[in-house]
């Protein structure tokens, strides 16, 4: 009976803990963010000047998952990916295939308040975006999903850019 009392002790004690890790209540998510979304264009817009051009291509192709769990993954590849020639690529075909891809996961808040996502990046393939927080302005119509960052500065460029990315819900 005592070990019963302790392991419920100890399970209630961990609640608190469990629910903070998440970084947000997974009951207060909104239930039309929640699944998987595929990659319909991502453009970026050079904050100067205006001028808009393609990402990753014209066509990208990606998913982004928002779980109920409050964890989400993205992956992101760029148009016309080439295979490596042989079974193990070499450095360079390994090289131009890490380079026309992104992915990271982690937890995920939303604030329909503000309408931001904010991804808590706690894996990627980019270590200098491990760690961070990466905020998102949203705007859900429909089936589609818009997903769009403030002026900042592009991580592949440099420049001072705002990326926009849009997702049609999956089936």
């Amino acid at each position: 009976m005592r070990c019963i009392v302790l392991l419920i002790f100890v399970a209630i004690l961990a609640l608190p803990f469990h629910a903070s890790a998440q970084h947000d209540n997974p009951t207060s998510l909104p239930q039309e963010f929640l699944g998987t979304w595929k990659l319909v264009s991502y453009v970026r817009q050079d904050v100067p000047s205006g001028a808009k051009s393609d990402v990753m291509g014209p066509h990208p192709e990606g998913y982004i998952n928002y779980g109920r769990d409050g964890r989400m993954i993205v992956m992101i590849v760029g148009t016309d990916r080439k295979k490596p020639a042989s079974a193990v690529a070499t450095p360079g075909e390994a090289a131009a295939l890490l380079k026309s891809m992104l992915a990271y996961a982690g937890t995920f808040a939303v604030d329909t308040n503000a309408k931001t996502v904010t991804h808590h990046v706690e894996i990627s393939w980019d270590e200098s975006r491990t760690g961070t927080d990466q905020v998102r302005h949203f705007n859900i119509e429909g089936n589609a999903l818009k997903l769009t960052t403030a002026p900042s500065t592009d991580p592949a460029t440099g420049e001072k850019t705002i990326r926009e990315l849009v997702w049609e819900r999956a089936n």
